[in-house]
């Protein structure tokens, strides 16, 4: 497996009301607009997984598969070129301030993982500074 991983980034919200948002896919309704409509189609979610489609990629799934209440939140794809597993990591700090870290890990053969690192990591890294921008 390879780890992605982004960096620490700070919240200004308690982490329940973090959690709270994060753990139910249906709250993307309200950041939809966000969302690049040049890169991702097709966008669909419920309280529990979320699905769009990613040129040249096709159709990721992904499944929430625990909830650790103000602390974790794990997902898997059930539909993807390739496997993947996120975590999002809260941590609060003090009142109004939570940290959180994503964490992606991929099984990647060695013949994709050159071409597939990079653009990995980036998405790691803008989904993660975007999760931190969110208005919660």
């Amino acid at each position: 497996m390879t780890e992605f991983v982004s960096e620490v980034k700070a919240i200004p919200f308690n982490e329940d009301r973090i959690f709270n948002m994060l753990s139910d896919l249906s709250n993307l309704e309200k950041v939809q607009d966000r969302i690049p409509q040049d890169k991702i189609k097709d966008f669909e979610f419920d309280k529990d997984s979320c699905s769009f489609n990613v040129a040249p990629v096709g159709k990721i799934t992904f499944q929430i598969v625990e909830r650790e209440p103000n602390k974790t939140i794990k997902f898997t794809t059930t539909n993807s070129p390739v496997p993947l597993f996120l975590w999002i990591q809260l941590k609060q700090m003090e009142e109004n301030d939570t940290r959180m870290k994503m964490t992606v890990r991929a099984d990647l053969n060695p013949f994709i993982k050159p071409m597939v690192s990079k653009p990995l990591q980036d998405a790691v890294d803008k989904i993660s500074t975007l999760l931190a921008s969110l208005p919660y």
